[in-house]
């Protein structure tokens, strides 16, 4: 006996003595079920309810897409029914879906152990990231040493392009940052120091907290977030383009010709960022002291020098020295790592500038710690 719905150009129900059977037919596709899609889901999902035993037959579909699997998907309630014929393509689609469709109630089975699951595969991500930067630091000496004993063989060019790119090419965005952050520091603090009658000391303050903390932080950031990410881009882009390849094809090494450059470049250039940085949020600080406070910028460049030691300048060039090659170490790290595919290239990038800053943040604890009792009176 054969009994149609009214949706007969989708399926069929066949009872053939004890069994049933529904026979789709038709095209399963969005573009075909868009004006029928929850009239043709309530009637298979009656079926289904009616005949938990039901055979699908499925092998008369036409055409199937995402949208169409999806629908069986949730009539069958994110279970494979007993009795079901597939053809191979349609037995890959739903493989597919059973590893990557949560269940269709929408209920998440509470994992009490996800937590350390969690804090292990963060553990392990920074160990990886540890010996590969490890690994990374141990080539380099290597090619140091190589260079060393063959110096006409050191990449000047890549040197000086990378301290061009890095360097000259981010002043614009460091002084302007720097400058603002120096305003927004400067008028903040004399509201304070008002209160107190103590307006001269905006010079002690706005000395130590830029030459020190903010002007090597504001230049290490931007240029985690600005070259960093430039150099993962680069090195990834050149790894999906399969141009690291063909350079170890014609024998050149990575790390002489593309890592140490870049690392080196930015090691130079990061210092003398710094010190521009910090230059210009003082030159903002001051500003922002002779509008709000009254305070000469010729006394301000007087009592500069006695109130913040020349300790504090070395410290924080020290900090552009070390967060430089940091950057560069990491940004390469990252890129080397990207696979061969677009969306590698995305999270890489990513990742590099998260860590980067991250570490950077935390470089600068480290100094914070270890040289408290420097340039402070």
């Amino acid at each position: 006996m054969l009994t149609r719905s009214s949706l007969s150009q989708w399926y069929e129900l066949i009872n053939d003595h004890d069994t049933k059977r529904l026979v789709l037919t038709g095209d399963y596709t969005l573009t075909a079920l868009r004006k029928v899609l929850a009239d043709l889901a309530a009637e298979l999902t009656q079926h289904q309810v009616n005949h938990t035993d039901i055979e699908w037959d499925l092998t008369n579909i036409q055409q199937m897409d995402s949208v169409g699997i999806s629908l069986l998907w949730r009539v069958w309630q994110a279970q494979r029914p007993k009795c079901i014929q597939l053809r191979p393509e349609q037995e890959q689609m739903l493989v597919r879906l059973e590893q990557l469709a949560p269940a269709i109630n929408g209920k998440k089975s509470v994992d009490v152990l996800s937590p350390v699951v969690d804090l292990g595969n963060a553990a392990m991500q920074f160990w990886q990231l540890s010996i590969g930067l490890i690994a990374l630091i141990g080539q380099l000496f290597l090619d140091m040493l190589y260079l060393i004993r063959h110096p006409v063989n050191i990449p000047w060019r890549e040197i000086s392009a990378n301290i061009y790119r890095a360097g000259a090419q981010a002043l614009g965005i460091t002084a302007l940052v720097g400058f603002l952050i120096g305003v927004v520091v400067s008028y903040l603090a004399s509201k304070q120091l008002q209160l107190f009658g103590a307006d001269i000391f905006i010079v002690n303050l706005l000395g130590i907290s830029i030459i020190r903390e903010l002007g090597p932080m504001l230049a290490a950031i931007l240029v985690a977030g600005r070259s960093g990410s430039a150099m993962t881009a680069q090195l990834g882009v050149m790894r999906v383009t399969q141009e690291l390849d063909a350079l170890s094809v014609m024998g050149i090494s990575h790390s002489q010709r593309l890592i140490l450059p870049k690392i080196l470049g930015l090691g130079i250039a990061m210092p003398l960022l710094v010190a521009w940085t910090s230059a210009m949020a003082l030159i903002g600080g001051i500003v922002a002291a002779e509008v709000q406070l009254g305070l000469s910028y010729q006394y301000f460049l007087s009592a500069l020098p006695d109130s913040v030691p020349i300790a504090n300048l070395w410290l924080g060039l020290s900090k552009g020295v070390v967060c430089g090659m940091t950057i560069g170490l990491i940004a390469c790290h990252f890129g080397l790592k990207i696979k061969p595919n677009t969306e590698s290239l995305g999270m890489g990038t990513t990742s590099s500038v998260v860590t980067a800053i991250t570490i950077v943040i935390i470089i600068d604890a480290i100094f914070a710690v270890m040289f408290s009792h420097i340039g402070i009176r």
